[in-house]
C-alpha cells in the first residue's frame, strides 16, 4: 500500500505516494523542515534540501569511517 502525502510550494500543492511504512518517517522529517499546513516559498525548500544533502554527507564519511576501521 501506499500513502499520499501533500506539501504547499509558492502557492501550489504538490503531492507524493510513498510506502506506509516510509510515510510516518517522512512526515515527521517534514514537519520540521516545513509549515505543513500551510504555504513554503521556493527558499525554505531549497534550504531544507541543502540540510538534508548535508547531513547524507555526514553519514557517508561516517560509514567510510568505520568501514576503514574494519579493514584493518
Amino acid at each position: 500500500m501506499s500513502k499520499k502525502i501533500g506539501l504547499h510550494i509558492g502557492g501550489r500543492r504538490f503531492d507524493v505516494d510513498v510506502e506506509d511504512d516510509f510515510a510516518p518517517f517522512l512526515e515527521q522529517n517534514m514537519a520540521k523542515d516545513f509549515n505543513i499546513d500551510g504555504n513554503n516559498d521556493l527558499k525554505k525548500m531549497l534550504h531544507a534540501y541543502v540540510k538534508k544533502t548535508h547531513e547524507i554527507f555526514l553519514q557517508e564519511k561516517e560509514i567510510e569511517k568505520i568501514l576503514r576501521k574494519t579493514e584493518i
